[in-house]
Order: structure tokens, then C-alpha cells, then sequence
């Protein structure tokens, strides 16, 4: 039994064992990083406070006012003859949630990242990136594990020791020496970070959009963040001082233009030296960031996770049921296979589950779009997504998009001949 439920009290003998430790600090509030009474506060509701459909009437006015001021200043469109608005609330809402309500500070970041955003042609950074470029990428980074927590917030792992010198090495190597997409050879940001921009844009405009169309406790509230579980057994003092930069440009890019979007981070597997090294490492996040941040002991890890997911949503290896390792592609459950499962491929010789279509996809909540480019030449099909049966005015039921469409389109991604033409992009 996880702290979900111990969190409010112990429910059975089972619960006790996990009590035990913990009735000291129950009272301590989440700011001080305590995971019980983080657990506690996500249990309920009070997680949602400044999200959308859960404003105070203040922060209602703050966000009229902060769309006022970004349409005055040419930052934003609202909703108009049928067109969508340039930018949609929960965005909106990420911004004034970082300047806790103050709508000055929260349109100059807005501003910031706006123009960061032209200055880079980040939306067509991302969907014309190359395919292996952001493969090999992806490895060095963050991976969704296809899975979600209660809340619906998307699980992450990160496995630092990975990112040893060889590796670390042969990474620069290959981004130093492989040419960016025509839409940025003349940017003046280093292609690393190029790169890295790439794996935002996939968390904000395809893992966020999807999870958000899932079944969760509060549909009514699009999910905008990520939960993260850091793996650091196995580094070494000197591996850490060598993955600073790297570690450093995450954060600061986060910080600066991709604002709330972290719910939590839980770090596993701290070395006895660990606490000297937090003292630097904690320099370069924000304070907000750092009372998300969970430090947790090889008897918190189990406990911990599953007061905030289903054990069926986090790796074996850190006491869950889910056969998912560092590296893995997204493993799906059957509700996000449901909407995304076109995106699976046929399992490989020897292999017991589907793989994963690679490179820069996006959702729209009707379809999926299939980017990036491969030898050069851009990568482009459309998958439907299947939505609820709806019922007709004479009771027939609308049919949902086929299989074989799906297929179709995605062998198009993939460089296959195309069976029919029913779903492909030009």
C-alpha cells in the first residue's frame, strides 16, 4: 500500500509498515519536499489551483487582463470568425503561473519566448529535424515511458549513468559533425541545443496534447506537465562535474521558455556524497523548481512512486510492474493505444511488444501528423485518431476511423509503398 493512502492515515496492518517513518513529518507541507505530504496534496485537488477551470475569481481577471495585454502588444489573437485563438488558456495560464499572477512579469517571459521561439524557428525546427538526429538525442535525455501517473501527468525516466565520457563524447562528436535541417543552417544556437528544443516541442505538442485526451480524475483541465523519476545509482563524483553543462542547458531552457511544465522530480539511487553535490547542483534551478525536486532513499523509492501511480505505470526496477527500460520507446497502456496505437510498429524478430514510429510527431486530438526527414527529404502522413462512437439524430452509430487506414499511413511514414491514398500528406 503506497502513500496515497497513508498519507491521510494507515488503512490496514499493511499500511502500518509504511507509517511508521512517516507520522513525524505528516505535517509538513510539500514545499519542504517531503513526499507524503506531496502525495497528499495530489491526491486531492489543491495540485489544480491556477490551472484552468480552477481560478479564483482574481486570477480570472489576471488572465483577461494578461490577453489583453498580449494582443495589445501583437503577442496574441484571440478567437475570431471561426479561427482559434493564437494561443490557448492553459498556455497562457503556464506563463502566469511562473510570475505567480503578476501579469507584467508573466508577458515579458511571454514576449521572451515568443520572439526566442521566431528568432529560432523552433515549430519548424521540430518537424523537419532529422529522424536519427532526434534519436540520438532522445537517448541522451528524459524518455516518456508511455505511462501516466493518477493525476494523468506523463511518467519520465532518466538513467544519468548512461551519459558517461565515451558516450557523452561520441554525442558531441556526432552533433558537431552532422549538418542541421535547411530551415537552420543559419542559426547562430548550437546544434546541441538545437536538439534539445527538438525534445521539448515533442513533450508540449504531442506526449502534454495526447495525455491530455485520456481518462484521468479532472478531464476538464489539460495536463501541462511532467513527472520525472531521475535514476543517479552508479555516478560517479567526476561523472557529475563532467554532465554539468549538459544538465544545465535542460534547466536553464526550461526555466526561461517552457515554464510549469514540471510536476515533480523524483532523484533514486543518491551515493553517500550525494548531498555535497546537491549543494551546487540545486544553484540551477529556480527555488519554485527546487521544492519539486524529491531526494529519495532506496526504502522511499517503492512507497513513494506508488502513492503517486498505479505500480503498473513505473519500471520494475524501481519496485513497479512495468517492463520498460532506459532506452525503451513509449510503451502504451491500452487507453493512450487506443488514440496513439498507429503509431506502433510490428514487433521486431524476437521481440515480444510493438515498437515505436521515431522522430517528431504531433497530436491534434483528430489525427496524428508524422514529420521530420530522413536522407534529407521530409517525412510526411497523417494518421486519424479513433474518437468516441457518437450517435447520429437517427441513432446510427458514427464509424470510427479504420485500421487499415492507420497502416497505410504510417508504412507512407516509413518509406513504404502506399496501399491506398486515403491518408498520406503531400
Amino acid at each position: 500500500m503506497g502513500l496515497w493512502k497513508t498519507a491521510t492515515g494507515p488503512q490496514d496492518d499493511t499500511d502500518s509498515v509504511h507509517t511508521a517513518d512517516q507520522k513525524s513529518i505528516l505535517e509538513r507541507t510539500p514545499s519542504q519536499n517531503d513526499p507524503v505530504a506531496s502525495a497528499n496534496q495530489a491526491a486531492g485537488t489543491a495540485w489544480l489551483a491556477g490551472h484552468l477551470h480552477h481560478l479564483t475569481p482574481e486570477q480570472e481577471a489576471k488572465l483577461a487582463e494578461f490577453k489583453t495585454v498580449c494582443e495589445q502588444k501583437g503577442y496574441y489573437k484571440p478567437e475570431k470568425d471561426g479561427q482559434p485563438a493564437s494561443h490557448d488558456d492553459a498556455t497562457l495560464l503556464r506563463f502566469l503561473r511562473a510570475r505567480k499572477f503578476d501579469v507584467n512579469g508573466a508577458f515579458n517571459q511571454f514576449k521572451d519566448t515568443e520572439e526566442w521561439r521566431k528568432n529560432n524557428n523552433i515549430e519548424s525546427l521540430y518537424e523537419n529535424i532529422d529522424v536519427e538526429s532526434y534519436e540520438e538525442s532522445r537517448r541522451m535525455y528524459p524518455q516518456w515511458t508511455g505511462r501516466r501517473d493518477r493525476r494523468g501527468i506523463p511518467v519520465y525516466v532518466f538513467v544519468v549513468k548512461h551519459l558517461n565520457s565515451k558516450n557523452m563524447a561520441e554525442y558531441t562528436s556526432k552533433v558537431s559533425s552532422s549538418a542541421p535541417a535547411d530551415t537552420h543552417k543559419s542559426s547562430k544556437v548550437p546544434p546541441r541545443l538545437l536538439r534539445l528544443f527538438a525534445l521539448y516541442e515533442n513533450m508540449l505538442r504531442f506526449v502534454l496534447p495526447l495525455c491530455s485526451k485520456l481518462p484521468r480524475p479532472n478531464p476538464e483541465t489539460p495536463i501541462v506537465t511532467s513527472t520525472n523519476i531521475v535514476d543517479i545509482s552508479g555516478v560517479g563524483l567526476r561523472q557529475f562535474w563532467n554532465l554539468r553543462s549538459h544538465m544545465q542547458d535542460a534547466s536553464v531552457l526550461a526555466t526561461a521558455h517552457y515554464p510549469e511544465t514540471l510536476d515533480r522530480i523524483f532523484i533514486i539511487g543518491a551515493p553517500s556524497f550525494f548531498p555535497t553535490v546537491w549543494g551546487w547542483i540545486k544553484r540551477w534551478f529556480d527555488p519554485v523548481t527546487v521544492s519539486k525536486i524529491f531526494i529519495l532513499s532506496d526504502k522511499e523509492v517503492k512507497p513513494t512512486l506508488e502513492s503517486f501511480m498505479d505500480p503498473s505505470s513505473f519500471p520494475k526496477q524501481y519496485g513497479g510492474e512495468l517492463d520498460w527500460e532506459w532506452g525503451d520507446p513509449p510503451l502504451l497502456d491500452e487507453p493512450a493505444r487506443e488514440l496513439a496505437g498507429g503509431l506502433e510498429l510490428p514487433a521486431g524478430e524476437g521481440e515480444k511488444r510493438p515498437g515505436f514510429i521515431k522522430g517528431p510527431v504531433l497530436f491534434h486530438g483528430d489525427k496524428i501528423e508524422v514529420l521530420g526527414t530522413e536522407n534529407g527529404k521530409p517525412r510526411r502522413a497523417t494518421i486519424p485518431v479513433p474518437q468516441p462512437e457518437e450517435t447520429k439524430a437517427n441513432g446510427e452509430a458514427v464509424t470510427k476511423p479504420s485500421d487499415e487506414n492507420e497502416k497505410t499511413a504510417l508504412e507512407t511514414a516509413n518509406g513504404a509503398a502506399p496501399v491506398s491514398n486515403e491518408t498520406p500528406v503531400a
